[in-house]
This record gives C-alpha cells, sequence and structure tokens, in this order.
C-alpha cells in the first residue's frame, strides 16, 4: 500500500479489509477542493490494526526468544529464573499493595502492632546480608578480582557456580526487602512510603534478573556488594530501633546514615565509570554497565535531592522551628507548640485541638490533663474522654 491511495480518495484492498480514504478539508476559497490544500482522512479498519499488532507482538517474541539464546545456561532452571513474567507479577502486585490496595485496607483499621516481627525481620536481613557479603568476597572480590575489568566467568567451576549462586541470593534478597514497605502499611506509616522507596525496591529485583539470566559474576557485582554491606548497617539499625528507647544512646551513628548511602552512589557511579574510559574490556553484555552507570546516577541524584531537602534547606528555617517550637497546620499558638493542632494556650498540641496547661497527643477538648503518660510513644496509645476531663489510656 502506498500513500498516493489515500490521495486518490479510492478504498485501497488489504487482505480483507479495507483502507478508504476521504477528503475532509477545502480549498483556499472555501470550498470543497482536491487540490494539495485539502486534508484527506484515513479510516484504518480493526482489521488492519490488529494484523500490525500480531505482527508486532511476533517480532518480539522472536527477539525474545534469540536474546535468550544468549542466556547462561547455568541458572536456567533456578527458582524464579526460567522467565521474567513470574517477577514482573509479583513487583505489579507490590506497587499495586503499597500504593493502592494496602492505604485502603487499612484506612479505617488500626495499625498493626509488629514490634516483635520487625526485631527478627531486621535481624534477619542483617545475617543474610553479611552471607551475601562474605560470598560476594569469596566468590571473587576477595580471591583474584581486580577492580578493573573483571569478566563474567561462564565456566562450571566451583568458583564460578559460587559467583553466580551469590548473585542469585542478592536477587532473592530484593523480594524479601519488599516487606519493608508491607509493614510501614500495615503500621499506617503511609509518609514513610516514597517514591524512592517504591522505585527502589521495585527496579532492583526486575533489573537483577536478567543480571542473574546473562552476567552473573564480574564487575557488574561490585554494587551489589557494596550495597549488601549498606543493608548490614541499615538494618543494624532498624533492628536496634525496634528494640526500643534503652538502646537510643547506641544509634549515635545514625546521622550517618544519609551520608553512607551517597557514598555507595559515588563508589559504584566511580567504579562503573572506569569501563567507558578502558581501552579494551571485552565484557560480554555491557549494557547491564550502562544501566548500572545509570542507576549509580538516578539514586545520586534522588538521595542528594534528600540531603538538601532535609538537612541543607532545612537549616534556614526559624529559629523557633529549628528548636522544636514549631506551627505545623495550626493555629491561634500562645507560650506553647501547636502541630497539626488549633486554639492552644500554655500547652502542646499534636493532631489535637482545644488545649489549655496540658499536652494533648492525638486527643480533643482536653484541660488541665495530660493525653499520654509515662512518656509512651504517640502511635501507641489513644486516648478517652471522660466527665471528669481525665483521660484513660490503653495501650494498642
Amino acid at each position: 500500500m502506498t500513500l498516493h491511495s489515500c490521495f486518490t480518495g479510492l478504498a485501497y484492498p488489504v487482505g480483507s479489509s479495507r483502507l478508504t480514504c476521504r477528503s475532509v478539508g477545502r480549498g483556499i476559497t472555501g470550498r470543497r477542493s482536491a487540490s494539495r490544500n485539502s486534508i484527506f482522512q484515513c479510516v484504518l479498519p480493526a482489521g488492519i490494526i490488529g494484523m500490525a499488532f500480531n505482527e508486532l507482538t511476533s517480532r518480539a517474541v522472536l527477539l525474545y526468544d534469540e536474546w535468550l539464546k544468549e542466556a547462561d545456561p547455568r541458572t536456567v532452571d533456578w527458582f524464579l529464573m526460567s522467565s521474567p513474567l513470574p517477577q514482573t507479577l509479583i513487583i505489579a502486585a507490590y506497587i499495586y499493595f503499597v500504593t493502592s490496595l494496602g492505604p485502603k485496607l487499612m484506612e479505617n483499621r488500626k495499625p498493626f502492632h509488629l514490634k516483635e516481627v520487625m526485631i527478627v525481620y531486621n535481624f534477619s536481613v542483617v545475617v543474610f546480608s553479611i552471607y551475601i557479603c562474605y560470598e560476594f568476597l569469596m566468590a571473587g572480590w576477595a580471591t583474584g578480582y581486580s577492580f578493573r575489568c573483571d569478566l563474567v566467568d561462564y565456566s562450571r567451576s566451583p568458583q564460578a557456580i559460587r559467583m553466580a549462586w551469590t548473585c542469585w541470593l542478592y536477587y532473592f534478597s530484593k523480594f524479601i526487602e519488599m516487606l519493608d514497605t508491607v509493614f510501614f502499611i500495615l503500621r499506617k506509616k503511609n509518609s514513610q512510603v516514597s517514591f524512592l522507596h517504591v522505585y527502589h525496591h521495585s527496579i532492583m529485583p526486575f533489573t537483577w534478573w536478567f543480571g542473574v539470566r546473562f552476567a552473573a559474576g564480574g564487575l557488574g557485582t561490585f554494587h551489589a556488594l557494596l550495597n549488601s554491606v549498606v543493608h548490614v548497617i541499615m538494618y543494624s539499625y532498624y533492628a536496634l530501633s525496634a528494640l526500643g528507647p534503652a538502646y537510643q544512646k547506641y544509634l549515635w551513628w545514625k546521622k550517618y546514615m544519609t551520608t553512607i548511602q551517597l557514598v555507595q552512589f559515588v563508589l559504584v557511579t566511580v567504579h562503573i565509570g572506569q569501563f567507558f574510559f578502558m581501552k579494551e574490556c571485552p565484557y560480554r553484555f555491557p549494557v547491564f554497565l550502562y544501566v548500572i552507570g545509570l542507576y549509580g546516577l538516578v539514586f545520586l541524584f534522588l538521595f542528594l535531592n534528600f540531603w538538601y531537602h532535609a538537612y541543607t534547606k532545612g537549616k534556614r528555617l526559624p529559629k523557633s522551628i529549628q528548636s522544636g517550637r514549631a506551627i505545623t497546620n495550626g493555629t491561634a499558638m500562645k507560650n506553647g507548640c501547636a502541630l497539626n493542632g488549633t486554639d492552644i494556650k500554655n500547652g502542646c498540641v499534636l493532631n489535637g485541638t482545644d488545649i489549655k496547661n496540658g499536652i494533648a497527643l492525638n486527643g480533643t477538648a482536653m484541660k488541665n490533663g495530660t493525653g499520654v503518660p509515662n512518656g509512651k510513644s504517640v502511635h501507641s496509645w489513644e486516648a478517652h474522654h471522660n466527665s471528669n476531663g481525665v483521660y484513660k489510656h490503653k495501650e494498642v
């Protein structure tokens, strides 16, 4: 079929369908004309669209099959490795749950108390990450890798299989870490489910399927080693935090967490950037190195943006806010501090209203009383007002 058939106003046969074109424009004088100033409209029958779609998908499947012929045969029978479809469904379900279904299910429910679960989970991730670090080191990074042009060993030697298996362990750990977000949702801490958080937990397992399937080893695994080291530190902090206030004194290094993340992405970017300046490095699938480089730059930018807004920009806030005496989404404040509250005198309101000479945490209509005693956290308690203006408490 040629474009000329449209400009003659003819119906051109395509198999059992016909492509029909007609003039819908007008000449310079405003009257309908078949001149070059006319506009022609062609209507594509559904049959042609279906044929084009089938042709496109057929070519995509053939290309995918040809590409898989280049994949590593050693990993094809490992769990989740036969096809990217199962992991794609898992990731899609994860995104749907943490962004839509989960918040809706928890909207009218109390947050789950998961202290014991969080302690076990975080310490388990620490142990698993330590094991992955050890295996990466023993499989190559401490036993022969040069930190330069380290190629993938596709042999079936014990050392090569050990590296490939460690890559799979790292890939599988990304699915375990999706529980981070699930716990946020169940505890109704939706504010912590940021774009950065969901993007990271979604993109890592998806890209690493291809890494394990095509390039399980070599210089492309350095960022996995670094990431595992960082996760040992991060999840140790989370585990100690979950133990309660008695362990806060051991968390003096909290302020360095973001710096550690930034150092990680700088090292990843610098290490992988070497490849683009090497005269010769016959890495079999250089596309993965481009992806890793892009990954490092994207996360470096995102964490720098977080650093700017959380630390640099925050330091320019008024002194009253920096010192903890702030008004956030609140009004009518006298001699106190209001956070998401209104009408306060000589006291503090956090998510509450109408308080005098007292403190209200997630409470309303309180005078000369205290909403949460004994230093308990806000989310662990709920207060009930009785006829004497005294709050009763019960732990959730």
